[in-house]
């Protein structure tokens, strides 16, 4: 048997020390590694140029992060088959940030989300993942798909927006007024880009889909400019300057090199200035950032256990997606987390280890230093179409239909109020709400269960009850939510009675709100005369009483271990013998 890691561990390297230390690491396991490292790295290479233009920034930044992150978090973090780099879900958070902040906004706010995704794994937060409902997660992943998609129309059919506006409502009006400017030819590409990819799976070959879609694009781009019709590509959008002075198009054909995020340029094109206040601006985007990366790369690595049966370290993944973070804005790196559909292709080719993210990175890292003058030719209505593709496939829309057809229609409403925030205002927002929302309809669920049942009617005990008293027994948990209406109804019961039994066997909870409730519940049945008994605590109500120095009150208020005493009033017998 295999040895795994506690679930609460955060050292370093967690998931490296157990592929490749602990287990044998033979040459057999690494040309399998290998393989799925190239594998990855093929499909990685054009969708982290398109995430990165998506995002706002050159797409070399795409290709930086790819390398810098999935080469620390691969190391450093807790899950062994997890494929790190930019992804889809920060698009709407990240751009707003680009186009406020320029480049360098963004590698400070990334910076600061490693921080955050640091501080959550060394305070062992991970397990909260397990407390975001699916409703919540459907939703807003489902907001952001939208959101995605909406953003590649522009680039998809050539639109030309001068600028687009940070409201989602302003972006539709923004590319409903520019469609008369669409480009046929950037049309085209797109659609055949889209059709490839939609249409390739059915071969079943195991290439991925991605490099023979984007060389399609590529070739039909090619071919169209050779006839007079442009077609945007990244060369065409984009340039580099080097440090010599060298400029050119496209993406620069070097590795990524040590930078000062602060001393990148803004969006005006100087360096901002930064101060407290600057920072202070940062903070609600790191925030969300940290909370998105931390969501999704747990929420990859369940994924991932379930695929190959292994566990993951939570708390050690959140440090080296912290790690991670807080290494790459230094080379050019943007935000980065675990990808679930990258990963899953990685266990899909055979990977093992950590070894095959490394590699991964490795791939990338050797696209860059070698075909950086032919990934220039790359369309941009190509890239949208790849980003369209993955905004389906992270909606999950097959899973949202089910939980329509089968769930309860609060967790329905959960799910469309999510979705709906996410792509009016933002993720945090929605899944702040969200869970709010989940927690009190859960509550509401809960405190329905806490119900009376009358048991005089029951054969076994209508005997035994003594005259002029009442028996109940009380199902369900005693909090807040449940108890004022429990006691209202008790109180409304007793009235004209002397004795009251409650059987408390079921009450698994006593919180503070039903404390307070059975106390002021004591006070008036004394003062009208009516004697409670309560028969078959359990452990956690019994010690919920004991600290609130809850004291037997002879003829008032007394405890019994079993309801057959506390119909015949056997200790209070007693005690007046003794």
């Amino acid at each position: 048997m295999h040895k795994q890691a506690p679930l609460n561990s955060v050292k370093l390297a967690v998931a490296l020390r157990q592929s490749c230390i602990d287990e044998p690491y033979s040459v057999a396991r690494f040309g399998r590694d290998l393989i799925a490292g190239i594998t990855v790295g093929i499909i990685a290479i054009p969708l982290a140029m398109a995430l990165a233009i998506a995002s706002g920034v050159p797409p070399q930044h795409g290709l930086y992060t790819a390398i810098i992150a999935g080469i620390v978090i691969a190391v450093t973090g807790g899950s062994r088959y997890s494929i790190s780099g930019p992804t889809a879900a920060f698009v709407v958070i990240l751009y707003p940030v680009a186009q406020q902040f320029g480049v360098g906004g963004l590698l400070m706010a990334t910076l600061l989300s490693g921080f955050f995704l640091l501080a959550m794994g060394m305070a062992r937060l991970g397990r909260l993942i397990e407390y975001i409902p699916p409703s919540v997660t459907l939703g807003f992943t489902g907001g952001i798909a939208i959101v995605i998609a909406t953003l590649q129309i522009k680039d998809f059919f050539g639109l030309h927006v001068a600028e687009m506006p940070e409201t989602y409502v302003g972006k539709v009006e923004a590319l409903v007024h520019a469609l008369p400017s669409w480009q046929w030819g950037d049309t085209l590409v797109g659609v055949a880009t889209l059709a490839v990819l939609l249409l390739w799976p059915r071969l079943r070959l195991p290439v991925p889909g991605h490099l023979p879609a984007v060389l399609v694009g590529v070739g039909l781009g090619f071919g169209l400019h050779q006839f007079g019709v442009d077609v945007a590509t990244i060369g065409s959008k984009f340039s580099y300057t080097l440090a010599d002075g060298t400029q050119g198009m496209g993406i620069p054909p070097i590795a990524p090199s040590l930078v000062m995020p602060w001393a990148l340029p803004g969006p005006d094109g100087a360096p901002v200035e930064w101060n407290l206040a600057a920072i202070e601006r940062l903070l609600p985007a790191a925030f969300s950032m940290a909370m998105l990366g931390a969501i999704e790369s747990l929420l990859c690595a369940v994924v991932l256990d379930g695929m190959t049966g292994r566990k993951h370290s939570s708390n050690a993944e959140l440090v080296g997606q912290g790690l991670g973070n807080i290494l790459a804005p230094f080379f050019g790196g943007i935000t980065a987390t675990a990808a679930i559909a990258r990963s899953a292709a990685n266990v899909r080719a055979g990977a093992t280890s950590p070894v095959s993210g490394i590699v991964h990175a490795l791939v990338v890292l050797a696209a860059i230093l070698v075909l950086a003058p032919w990934l220039s030719w790359l369309p941009l209505s190509a890239m949208a179409a790849l980003l369209l593709i993955v905004a389906w496939n992270m909606s999950e829309a097959h899973k949202v239909v089910e939980l329509v057809r089968r769930a309860p229609k609060s967790d329905v409403l959960v799910l469309l109020v999510c979705l709906s925030l996410t792509v009016i205002f933002d993720m945090v927002i929605a899944i702040t709400f969200g869970v709010i929302l989940a927690s009190l309809l859960f509550m509401r669920e809960i405190a329905k269960m806490t119900r009376l049942h009358d048991l005089a009617e029951h054969k076994r005990y209508a005997k035994e009850l003594p005259d002029n008293s009442l028996v109940y027994k009380i199902n369900g948990p005693l909090f807040f939510a449940a108890a004022e209406r429990v006691f209202g109804e008790l109180e409304a019961q007793v009235k004209g009675h002397r004795l009251l039994v409650l059987q408390m066997e079921a009450v698994s909870i006593l919180d503070a709100g039903g404390l307070s409730a059975f106390l002021h519940f004591g006070k008036q049945m004394a003062t009208a005369g009516v004697e409670v008994r309560v028969a078959e605590l359990q452990f956690q109500p019994l010690k919920t009483l004991a600290r609130a120095k809850v004291r037997p009150q002879p003829g008032k208020l007394e405890f019994y271990g079993s309801l057959e005493e506390a119909l015949k009033g056997e200790h209070l017998h007693e005690a007046a013998e003794n």
